[in-house]
């Protein structure tokens, strides 16, 4: 049989191919030290697993909910929005999904068609131009200045705009830099998203690792934001509950409405399991988040410390708190090169810059939810010892 053409294009999935790089490497007794994956190394809080242990024998536990998610839950998150982002929002606003991926999925299906175009702001987090690919809409990338630390610049947005041009897409904090978009520069792309009738489509999984819990932005403060603003959110990353898949959906009421029709089609809801887990984390957590967030800011303002010390060939371009944007030194050679000679030659699993957008081949993705503030002066005497 034949396979469609806009699947077999697309690369695949990079974290899993600089995994399998770790079947073929020969141990030669280095423990790895793993800056690939996002992931929160540290477990999720005490009293939120005990919760969920004394839900599992309730059969309910095993059933369908509402395809957006329990009205408690969505009630919940409205509290959290409130004290998150000051925001008088309404449970319509809400769609429980599978993860921040199947939100963007949503969110992507519910505004464009195939030949439709979004303007994307590079580095970017691969897995968008995947789906756009797969779905056969045109990513258009703004380019990532370094000088800048590809923070979106709203008059380069604005000039990629066309008549076939259906949103804006940002992540902050950004995957892969870690730079934090300002709140002004938000509001001026929403802005740009209402003079051309398109949307904003923000990216927040990372809203809770601000420092000081600041907060991203004020659009849900403005009456008419759900006319052009969508917000793909998560709370995998925040709560550490990552295999749960708790994603959502944030829009206007009607917005939503239309996107239950793909919902039902994708996932029907959200495990009701992981509906719990987010309503305990945002009933009872926050001084937890408030924990988690300054340990991993000590984690990168270690890392950056021990980084940028002289005699490091390796140059830090951008940083926060769950990532690194790092050029290496090799001349014409690929991330890919590179990455696979720190892994080969001194344990270190690190992403190469190429999946983040055309032309960054000369830059690496590093995370910090692997490492623990002890190996971070580890992991960078090996970044130092190799050499171009």
């Amino acid at each position: 049989m034949q396979m469609s053409p806009n699947i077999t294009d697309v690369h695949f999935p990079p974290i899993s191919e600089v995994k399998r790089w770790l079947v073929e490497r020969q141990n030669d007794g280095q423990e790895l030290i793993d800056l690939c994956q996002a992931v929160p190394d540290y477990a999720p809080a005490p009293e939120l697993t005990a919760h969920l242990g004394q839900l599992l024998s309730n059969p309910q536990m095993s059933r369908y909910s509402l395809d957006e998610g329990l009205p408690e839950v969505r009630e919940a998150v409205c509290s959290y929005y409130g004290r998150k982002y000051g925001a008088p929002l309404s449970p319509d606003n809400f769609c429980m999904t599978i993860g921040a991926s199947q939100a963007f999925w949503l969110a992507i299906v519910t505004i464009c068609s195939a030949g439709d175009e979004i303007v994307v702001q590079a580095p970017y987090y691969f897995d968008h131009p995947m789906a756009l690919d797969i779905l056969g809409i045109k990513g258009v990338y703004a380019p990532f200045i370094e000088s800048g630390l590809g923070l979106p610049n709203p008059e380069t947005i604005e000039s990629l705009i066309s008549e076939k041009t259906k949103a804006i897409l940002v992540v902050s904090p950004s995957n892969p830099t870690g730079a934090i978009t300002p709140p002004e520069t938000i509001q001026a792309l929403f802005e740009v998203a209402k003079r051309h009738d398109i949307a904003l489509i923000l990216d927040e999984t990372y809203n809770e690792f601000i420092p000081g819990g600041t907060r991203p932005h004020e659009l849900f403060n403005n009456p008419e934001w759900g006319a052009h603003f969508v917000q793909i959110a998560s709370f995998g990353k925040t709560y550490a509950l990552t295999g749960y898949r708790a994603g959502m959906l944030t829009a206007s009421g009607e917005f939503i409405h239309h996107a239950l029709k793909a919902q039902d089609t994708m996932a029907v809801c959200q495990p009701l399991i992981t509906q719990h887990a987010v309503k305990f984390g945002v009933d009872h957590l926050d001084e937890w988040v408030a924990d988690n967030r300054t340990m991993m800011c000590r984690r990168h303002d270690l890392f950056r410390s021990e980084f940028t010390k002289p005699g490091n060939q390796f140059r830090l371009v951008a940083s926060g708190a769950f990532f690194a944007w790092v050029r290496h030194p090799f001349s014409n050679c690929s991330g890919r090169y590179v990455a696979k000679r720190l892994l080969d030659e001194v344990a270190v699993i690190c992403l190469p810059g190429e999946v983040f957008g055309p032309g960054l081949e000369g830059y690496l993705r590093l995370a910090f939810g692997n490492i623990r503030e002890e190996s971070i002066p580890e992991a960078v005497r090996r970044f130092r010892e190799l050499k171009a």
